[in-house]
């Protein structure tokens, strides 16, 4: 089912601040991660879904790639046992060690508009193509070290919104 994704925006944000994944598929491999740090807006007149990924993360290279991500994104009636699970495996293992896809045992729909795909069992999707990206500064504010040990830093994408929808 096709949304408005602005009709949806509380729904989104809440779930961010809870965690969902943000998912990438490049050379034929998907890798999944789990994402706590989100921004709905429109930006150059486009509705665009802002997220930021620690240049160490696996899934960086998977965005770098390919160009596009999908945002997985539980729905109410979703089990809250279940993505208390999810995200504190997709949030705790790499990529680069283990599948999280088989691990998780997810059911993957191919994408509508981008070659990412939607994860069935957290329905909500919304589909990005990254249409700009900028790594952070340095150095950090002060205040804000404590966040970059060892000086990894993130890189905020801002992913147009090519469609939202509900499985």
């Amino acid at each position: 089912m096709d949304i408005n994704v602005f009709d949806y925006t509380e729904q989104i944000l809440k779930a961010v601040k809870n965690g969902v994944l943000l998912t990438s598929k490049a050379d034929g491999k998907v890798n999944t991660m789990a994402i706590s740090w989100g921004m709905i807006g429109i930006e150059w007149n486009k509705p665009v879904f802002i997220t930021v990924v620690r240049e160490s993360r696996y899934t960086k290279e998977f965005i770098d790639k390919s160009g596009v991500f999908t945002v997985n994104i539980p729905v109410e009636s979703t089990d809250p046992a279940f993505i208390k699970k999810v995200i504190a495996h997709c949030g705790s293992k790499s990529g680069r060690d283990t599948d999280k896809i088989a691990d998780m045992g997810f059911t993957l729909t191919d994408g509508v508009t981008v070659d990412s795909p939607a994860i069935k069992e957290l329905p909500l999707t919304l589909e990005c193509k990254v249409v700009y990206k900028q790594r952070q500064d340095e150095p950090m504010p002060e205040g804000l070290q404590s966040f970059y040990a060892g000086g990894d830093l993130h890189t905020a994408y801002y992913g147009e919104i090519t469609a939202a929808y509900i499985l």
